[in-house]
């Protein structure tokens, strides 16, 4: 019979030295530099990066052991300024009776705020503590200048599959800490779907992988079959950090598809987005923007598709309504591509803020009142529907003083072919008129 043991899975599993840390070669090979730092003992502050159950709090850990030096863990979720100034007087206490070095182990880093990481960088500029920091957001958006300046960042990538199955075979046969003394089979079909399911994390995996052996000493087998894993891997979700760096990746990277007429690598984001529980209205959205800034008028339908796509999805509910959503990326990602109207807005609005307010001509004002009347508000107006093919040609529409501005140049795709000819044809008779 299956015994809980009081002390997580993932915990007990935990590396003990270097040579049991699996995953991240690009770091922890022989001759790279964070490897040779720690084989050494050469301590230096620095920042890790990286998904969770990547492996930064281990790496932290084997640091301080390798550097013979005092591991203090703080968690930027429970900790304060307090907290800090607490553990920065027991290091000098350290430094001065033992000669003792500190690691500053704070995980979840970004989770502080500006003045609690401040409160590091005088610590660290005398050498009275190393800094480590763990975080998964982006360390240049999440982490203050000045703290950056005195760490190095290291990126910590998702274990891959290889590395979850060694993870998961080392739980299943260490006797010590891990599950050896049970016996647990697993063929290597059920192996692959929990190194999948776990979705490059190792804490994930470790856990599932627990509750899988519960399960089946509850049924007194020895066995983790399909069934068991069928029972403990539905309903999970892939990394998907909402508004995190990894949500930011994945928008961009939809968003780069469509622009760049890749349906299926589009759908592909899309669903990425949408299996790792993405807000649909957020998703609704971007859609609606790309519409207007990668098509524009080459193909006026993708705006109004997108909205449609919107507007059903929000009717429908889920999950009916995300193939309203696949519908719109697709015809968006096939659609004509232009930039034009996009580039003209930006042109606009730069004249529009560099100019300041200036006034409306006196001939484009409207006069609803006497007074705006005697003021000449309107006079020499040009109605265009009176005009020769209802175009006033020679007229002018910018403020006095600010020269006739071309920002808007369709491109030779889609309806803006059309678009730009008339265009042609509209400032051939501004020529003609003795305007240019």
């Amino acid at each position: 019979m299956f015994e809980p043991a009081l002390q997580p899975l993932a915990d007990r599993m935990r590396p003990r030295a270097l040579g049991e840390y699996i995953g991240q070669a690009h770091l922890l090979k022989p001759g790279k530099p964070l490897y040779e730092a720690i084989l050494s003992g050469r301590l230096h502050s620095m920042i890790f990066w990286g998904p969770p159950g990547t492996g930064k709090t281990t790496l932290a850990r084997l640091i301080a052991q390798h550097s013979d030096a005092v591991l203090m863990p703080l968690s930027a979720v429970l900790s304060g300024v307090k907290d800090i100034r607490a553990a920065v007087d027991e290091a000098k206490k350290l430094q001065h009776s033992q000669n003792k070095r500190t690691v500053l182990f704070v995980d979840e880093v970004h989770r502080f705020n500006k003045a609690q990481q401040d409160a590091f960088l005088p610590h660290v500029e005398d050498g009275t503590i190393y800094f480590v920091g763990a975080t998964t957001e982006n360390p240049s958006f999440a982490l203050n200048n000045a703290l950056l300046s005195r760490a190095r960042v290291y990126v910590l990538n998702a274990l891959s599959s290889d590395d979850l199955l060694q993870v998961l075979a080392q739980a299943l046969s260490d006797p010590e800490r891990g599950l050896g003394t049970l016996n647990i089979t697993m063929d290597t079909a059920v192996r692959q779907q929990f190194a999948q399911a776990a979705d490059g994390d190792a804490r994930r995996l470790l856990n599932v992988l627990e509750i899988a052996v519960e399960l089946a000493g509850a049924e007194q087998r020895h066995d983790i079959g399909s069934d068991i894993a069928q029972e403990v891997l539905s309903g999970g979700v892939r990394r998907f950090d909402q508004q995190g760096d990894e949500f930011y990746n994945q928008i961009s990277a939809l968003h780069k598809a469509v622009r760049g007429s890749s349906p299926d690598g589009a759908l592909y984001w899309l669903c990425r987005m949408i299996d790792g529980g993405c807000d649909l209205t957020y998703l609704s959205r971007r859609i609606v923007r790309m519409a207007s800034e990668d098509i524009g008028n080459a193909d006026p339908r993708a705006l109004q598709i997108a909205i449609n796509a919107w507007e059903a999805q929000e009717r429908l509910g889920s999950p009916e309504g995300e193939l309203t959503l696949a519908q719109a990326v697709v015809y968006l990602a096939c659609a004509p591509k232009s930039n034009a109207v996009y580039k003209a807005y930006q042109l606009a609005m730069q004249d529009a803020r560099q100019h300041g307010s200036l006034p409306v001509p006196v001939h484009l004002r409207n006069a609803p009142t006497k007074l705006m009347k005697a003021l000449d508000y309107g006079k020499a107006y040009r109605y265009a529907h009176n005009e020769p093919e209802a175009y006033a040609a020679g007229e002018h529409y910018f403020p006095d003083g600010l020269p006739d501005t071309r920002y808007y140049e369709p491109v030779n795709r889609g309806l803006e072919i059309k678009i730009s000819e008339k265009l042609k044809h509209l400032r051939e008779l501004d020529k003609q008129a003795g305007k240019l």
